[in-house]
C-alpha cells in the first residue's frame, strides 16, 4: 500500500520554489505599475510644461504666472487643479485692469510642497492652508505684490482665508468663489479615506496613476461642473494628467483629508476680518455646498456680500465668468482700488 504523506525533502523544496516565484511575480507586478505610472507622468509633464516662471522660495519651487497691469489680483485654484484652470478663458478677462498673479498651490501643478511638509508614499499629513498661504505670500513678495485682492476657488478659498488672516493689513479684499470656508459635517467618502491612509497612498495611488482610463477622468471633470458640463477643450488644456501624478495625487488627497481641523481653527477668527468680502456661489453646487460654506461665512464676516447664482454648480468662473469678474470689480471698488 502506497503512503500518501508528503516527502520530507521534496515538499519543503516545492514550498520554497512557490514562495520564490510568488515574490518574483509580485515584484514584477510592482515594477510594471511603477513603470506605467512613470511613463504617464512623463507624457503629462512634457505635454503641459510650466506656463509661467518658477520661483525659488527658500528652497521650494513655486510656479507663478503674471499678466496684465493695474492693482494686484491673486488667483488661487482649487483641489486637484493648477493655474491653467484660471487661464482657460477667464484670466484674460481681467488683464486690462489688474495685474493678475496666479500660483500653483503647494504639491500641485509645478509648485513643490514646502521642504518641511510631510512627504513620502507612506505619509498621511497634508500641507495646511496656513502653510500654503505663507509659501504663496513669500512668492508674492518676490514679485512685488502689494495690497492685493485675493480670490480663492474651492479649496483655494481656505487658502485665501488663511492669507487674509495672516496679513489683514496688506490684503485689500477677498473674493470667495464656491470656496471652502467652514468645517463641514460628515466625512469625505471612501476615495479620501482610502487614498489618505498611508497604505492607500503607497499602494493604491500608483495603480490609479498607471491605469485610470481617460474617459473616466473626463467624466470626473464633468461631475465637478455638474449640473453643467466642462467647456470643450478644458480637460486637455488644464492637463488632467498633471493631477494624476503620484506625488500630486498624494498631496491633494492629504490636503483635503486633513483640512477640517484647520477650518475649525480659522472659523473662530473670521469675525476679525474687516476688509471687503465678495462671496459668489452656485446654489446647485454639490461639491462645496452653498448652505454649508458661503451662507455661514457671509454672516460671520462683517460687511460680506453674498451673490447666489441660481442653477450653477461648482465652477462659476467658467459657467458664469461675468458674475465672477463683477464680484472682483466690486471688491476692488469697495477697497478703493478702482
Amino acid at each position: 500500500m502506497k503512503s500518501t504523506s508528503r516527502h520530507p525533502l521534496i515538499w519543503p523544496k516545492l514550498e520554497r520554489k512557490l514562495l520564490i516565484w510568488g515574490v518574483v511575480l509580485g515584484l514584477a507586478l510592482v515594477a510594471t505599475v511603477q513603470i506605467s505610472a512613470h511613463l504617464r507622468e512623463t507624457r503629462a509633464e512634457q505635454s503641459h510644461p510650466p506656463v509661467g516662471q518658477v520661483l525659488d522660495v527658500n528652497g521650494t519651487k513655486v510656479h507663478a504666472v503674471v499678466m496684465g497691469q493695474g492693482p494686484d489680483l491673486v488667483l488661487i485654484h482649487g483641489a486637484g487643479g493648477n493655474v491653467r484652470d484660471f487661464i482657460f478663458n477667464f484670466s484674460e478677462r481681467l488683464t486690462d485692469r489688474y495685474r493678475v498673479i496666479l500660483f500653483d498651490r503647494p504639491g500641485l501643478g509645478w509648485t513643490e510642497r514646502p521642504r518641511d511638509a510631510f512627504g513620502g508614499a507612506w505619509a498621511s499629513e497634508g500641507t495646511s492652508p496656513q502653510a500654503q498661504a505663507a509659501l504663496l505670500q513669500a512668492a508674492s513678495d518676490q514679485l512685488g505684490v502689494s495690497n492685493p485682492v485675493v480670490l480663492g476657488h474651492s479649496f483655494g478659498g481656505s487658502v485665501a482665508l488663511a492669507w487674509a488672516l495672516a496679513r489683514p493689513d496688506d490684503t485689500a479684499a477677498v473674493v470667495m468663489v464656491a470656496g471652502v470656508a467652514q468645517p463641514w459635517p460628515g466625512d469625505l467618502g471612501p476615495f479620501y479615506t482610502v487614498l489618505g491612509a498611508p497604505w492607500g497612498g503607497a499602494l493604491v495611488v500608483p495603480l490609479i496613476t498607471a491605469f485610470t482610463p481617460r474617459p473616466y477622468v473626463k467624466n470626473r471633470i464633468d461631475s465637478i461642473f455638474a449640473p453643467q458640463s466642462a467647456p470643450e477643450g478644458y480637460a486637455d488644456y488644464i492637463g488632467a494628467g498633471l493631477s494624476m501624478r503620484r506625488t500630486t495625487l498624494r498631496a491633494n488627497v492629504r490636503q483635503v483629508n486633513t483640512l477640517r481641523p484647520h477650518m475649525v481653527a480659522m472659523k473662530a477668527q473670521l469675525p476679525s476680518l474687516t476688509m471687503p468680502f465678495e462671496i459668489i456661489h452656485g446654489d446647485a453646487d454639490d461639491t462645496v455646498p452653498l448652505t454649508v460654506h458661503s451662507v455661514p461665512l457671509s454672516q460671520q464676516v462683517p460687511g460680506a456680500n453674498l451673490t447666489v447664482l441660481p442653477g450653477v454648480g461648482h465652477m462659476p468662473q467658467h459657467v458664469d465668468p461675468r458674475a465672477v469678474t463683477d464680484a472682483i470689480d466690486r471688491a476692488a471698488q469697495r477697497a478703493g482700488l478702482r
